[in-house]
Parts: C-alpha cells; sequence; structure tokens
C-alpha cells in the first residue's frame, strides 16, 4: 500500500523538476534509508537560482494545515493526518556545504531529486554514508556530562524545583543513551541516540533508560536518578578501561553513596 508520505515525495520530486528556479533538490531521512513507515516524517532542501516563496511553493505540494518554523531554519508543514514535512529552503551557491555535514544517511541515488549541474552529486559523495563516531576523549566527556545533568538533576529535586529536575534529568537521559550505545558497542543512529533505541540496545539497558525516567514527583524522580547512576556506572567504567582512561573515583564513591538502593547509606529509595 502506497504510504501519503510516499504521494507527498512524489509530488515534491514531481515540482522540483518542473520549477527552473531550482538548481538541485534532495530528500534525506528515513524514506531514502529504506526505512519509512505510517509515522515517518518527509524532509527536504531545496536549492534556488531564483528565490522562491517557501509558503507558496509548499502549498502548491499539498494544502497545509498549518507551516511551523523550528529551530534550524526549516519550514515544517503539517499536513493532513497530521504528517510532518521538513523544507530547508537555500540557494544554489551553498549547495558545495552539504560537504561539511557530518554524514549523508542514505545512498546518493536515493537521495537526489534535482540536480542541473552534477553539483549536488558531487557534494553529497563526498560524504561518509554513516557519521564516524566520537572519538575516545569525546566519549569520555560525554560520561561527564551525563554526571554534570544528574547531578543538577538531584539538587533541584531536593530543593523542590521538580519540574526543572524532569527536565535536567532528560537531558542527563540523553547523555546515558549515548554512554550505553557506545558501551554496548550498539552504534547504529548514533547521532541521535534514542531513535531505534528499543530495537539496537539489549532489553535489560532498555528497561534501565525506562527506569531512568519520571515524572515531575520527588519520589519517582529520586528512583529515577538513582537507575540513571546504576546504569550508568558499569557503562563508564567499560569506556574508562577501554580506552585506558584513569576514572574520577571520589565522585563515584560520592555518587554510590547517595545513590545505591542495596547499600545502608543510600538515600534514593
Amino acid at each position: 500500500m502506497t504510504l501519503p508520505q510516499q504521494r507527498l515525495l512524489a509530488r515534491v520530486t514531481e515540482l522540483c523538476r518542473a520549477d527552473a528556479r531550482l538548481d538541485a533538490a534532495l530528500t534525506y531521512g528515513s524514506f531514502p534509508q529504506g526505512r519509512g513507515d505510517a509515522h515517518s516524517d518527509i524532509e527536504f532542501w531545496l536549492f534556488a537560482r531564483e528565490p522562491v516563496d517557501p509558503a507558496a511553493w509548499i502549498g502548491s505540494v499539498s494544502a497545509p494545515l498549518a507551516i511551523l518554523h523550528n529551530e534550524f531554519g526549516a519550514h515544517v508543514a503539517v499536513f493532513e493526518g497530521l504528517l510532518r514535512g521538513e523544507f530547508h529552503f537555500s540557494t544554489a551557491a551553498r549547495i558545495p556545504e552539504i560537504a561539511e555535514w557530518p554524514a549523508r544517511g542514505a545512498e546518493v541515488d536515493a537521495m537526489v531529486l534535482l540536480d542541473r549541474r552534477g553539483a549536488l552529486r558531487t557534494a553529497l559523495t563526498t560524504l561518509p554514508l554513516d557519521a564516524p563516531l566520537p572519538s575516545p576523549e569525546e566519549q569520555l566527556l560525554i560520561a561527564e556530562r551525563f554526571a554534570n545533568w544528574l547531578l543538577l538533576a538531584h539538587h533541584t529535586a531536593a530543593r523542590g524545583e521538580l519540574l526543572r529536575a524532569a527536565d535536567a534529568l532528560g537531558q542527563a537521559q540523553r547523555y546515558l543513551t549515548w554512554l550505553v550505545r557506545f558501551a554496548e558497542n550498539r552504534t547504529q543512529h548514533w547521532l541521535t541516540p534514542s531513535r531505534r533505541a528499543e530495537h539496537d540496545l539489549p532489553a535489560a539497558v532498555v528497561d534501565g533508560l525506562t527506569a531512568a525516567t519520571a515524572p515531575a514527583e520527588s519520589a519517582a524522580l529520586r528512583r529515577a536518578l538513582a537507575a540513571a547512576w546504576q546504569l550508568a556506572r558499569p557503562a563508564w567504567s567499560t569506556l574508562a578501561e577501554r580506552y585506558e582512561a584513569p576514572l574520577p573515583d571520589a565522585l563515584f564513591a560520592a555518587l554510590d553513596a547517595e545513590f545505591s538502593t542495596g547499600s545502608p547509606g543510600g538515600r534514593c529509595r
């Protein structure tokens, strides 16, 4: 069965090829990767030689319920069924900047919708399919950033700023998910670490990440903080051993004392 997104993709491709103002266009994300489903977005970069009215151009694809603007400068069209279409409108002169992207994420032929001069294909072929992994030093920095957010969540929860603590815990979990991916050598989709985490990671790790989530409620936050540390501790130790890096033993001891659920001194119960 043809998905609505696939019909929209076909329409965008048709419009791109018919629009003489456009020099090149590409699609990225789940569909060119062959993994698009009923809940996937459609995502595009359009490179124009002449000015294009983004709202009018999107409206020619299909009448949107709304056009939103995200923090990356894209126009996000909300189509029928609440489907998201992300459109980046740029100039043809900026096509070479694609070579600065970390990776392309899909095969070039699946991404290119229009390439009048070949410049788009040239830029895309310079990129690796997948982004290279962070260096050992960067992976260990991720562990440190996890600890920083964990401590902020701990103290704001103790102060009674439960909404702020829940927000900080969410930040900590992003770093925690990176941390366990690296420790487990499950680095698929690592740029967005929560993506397909339930599929990529062992069930016990997924359970641990789930336990490290909480609503803005005091006891739930305490339990989640303890669960986050219990999952992070062995992962951090694994990376330190792998890269022959020292562990912050004094910090580990203090976090063990604060967040242990199995020792008499543990305070998160």
